[in-house]
């Protein structure tokens, strides 16, 4: 097994510069869509005449079929080229935004549904763009793409939802049809500009003359990965179902203070993942780096489900998010490092697939717990799943680092040779 903390070197490609900016620019908008409507879904679950279990269940369906699609446009990625499947993601994710706001505009909770679905089907766009990023970079590098790619995310999630509470004064269809609106503007500026990275098929063998799919997945260090892809997915499927839900019911916040809770979530992730993911990953190394994190979310989330008054449940779910800011873009990187040159897209659309279960068991799981046990019950057991990623993490790091050698520095090794 490859030394996951150890430190690597620049960038493996001229390109990378380049890429990571448009992944980021590609993401921040895909991002700004969801956090328009996301944050207030409970909201119009309610105005359609849902409970907590429905908003858990109609999250669920969402990543249910993300859960099937992602390891399936993964696989394409790496036949035709990451631009292909980005390309497709972000049309999908423009039809769905359009049923959403009909939907809206209608008041049908299952056309709501349906929407979401869709939305589901086509999420390979997250995945697509950590590929483009491995493709182009290494070490150090690829940490800090991906963190950039994180902060797109969190930047979107950021502004999204505070965009979408001055649209939602326009009519409860306006932020999803803005969403449809981003979404298409992005389709068109990423058909432009995203430039491919995938190799040449007549520069490398195909996947199967390298390794099987069976071989790659059946080593330990990447199931105990997959195993923490699920844990920090889990912890934050969480947050869409209980959150709003929460800070109605306990502290009476209406839409505007939701959406200045989201906005100030989303600023966390950028602030931790476009800044400071780098220097945490050059100074602990990648594993040590998803220890402290983990740590962070048991600390954080044991403080939301602890306390019931604004400031201290702010301020602990802050401590979560920072950890969870930490977490997410080290395991990416940790994953495209794990796999094999030819199977990059595979490996991080069935770890993607991973966190596509987690979002289908947890925002259900959240949505019955808030209704049988009350509003505290969510976090507290989003805690228990936190510590377990601690122990996780603890054990991915401690496996014998001579167990085999790193996928990818194998593969690179063979095409040098050949």
């Amino acid at each position: 097994m490859a030394n996951l903390d150890a430190k690597a070197g620049p960038p493996a490609d001229p390109r990378a510069r380049r890429v990571v900016w448009v992944v980021f620019v590609t993401v921040f908008l895909d991002l700004i869509g969801f956090g328009i409507v996301i944050p207030f879904l409970p909201l119009y679950v309610g105005t359609m005449g849902g409970s907590a279990r429905t908003v858990g269940v109609l999250i669920s369906c969402f990543s249910f079929t993300q859960l099937i699609a992602t390891p399936l446009l993964g696989r394409l990625s790496d036949r035709v080229g990451r631009r292909r499947v980005i390309l497709l993601s972000l049309a999908g994710n423009a039809a769905s935004m359009v049923l959403f706001a009909l939907a809206a505009k209608v008041n049908l909770l299952w056309l709501l549904f349906t929407s979401r679905i869709v939305a589901g089907a086509t999420a390979g766009n997250i995945s697509a763009c950590q590929a483009a990023i491995a493709d182009v970079t290494e070490g150090p590098a690829r940490a800090r793409g991906m963190g950039r790619l994180g902060a797109g995310i969190g930047l979107g999630i950021a502004l999204g939802p505070a965009l979408g509470g001055v649209l939602s004064e326009l009519g409860a269809w306006v932020p999803p049809l803005a969403a449809a609106i981003l979404a298409l503007a992005d389709l068109v500026a990423a058909a432009f500009v995203m430039p491919e990275t995938l190799a040449r098929r007549a520069e490398a063998p195909a996947p199967s003359a390298r390794t099987s799919k069976a071989s790659v997945f059946a080593r330990r260090p990447l199931q105990v990965l997959l195993a923490l892809y699920f844990c920090s997915f889990l912890l934050v499927s969480n947050l869409p179902t209980s959150l709003p839900l929460f800070v109605r019911d306990e502290f009476h916040w209406g839409k505007l203070e939701t959406a200045w809770l989201f906005t100030a979530a989303g600023a966390i992730g950028v602030a931790i993942q476009g800044f400071a993911v780098e220097r945490i990953s050059r100074a602990l190394g990648e594993m040590r780096s998803v220890v402290l994190g983990s740590l962070l979310c048991t600390i954080g989330l044991a403080g939301t489900a602890w306390f019931a008054t604004p400031v201290p449940f702010v301020v602990s779910l802050g401590v979560f998010l920072i950890g969870l800011g930490i977490v997410q873009p080290m395991l990416a990187s940790v994953a495209s490092r794990l796999a094999p040159r030819a199977r990059q897209g595979a490996v991080l659309g069935v770890a993607q697939s991973a966190g596509g279960l987690a979002r289908t068991v947890g925002p259900t799981a959240s949505g019955f717990l808030y209704d049988a046990r009350g509003p505290s019950s969510p976090f507290a057991w989003s805690a228990a799943v936190a510590a377990i990623a601690v122990f996780l993490a603890a054990w991915l790091r401690g496996l014998d680092r001579e167990e085999a050698p790193e996928p990818a520095a194998a593969s690179a090794r063979s095409d040098e040779a050949q």
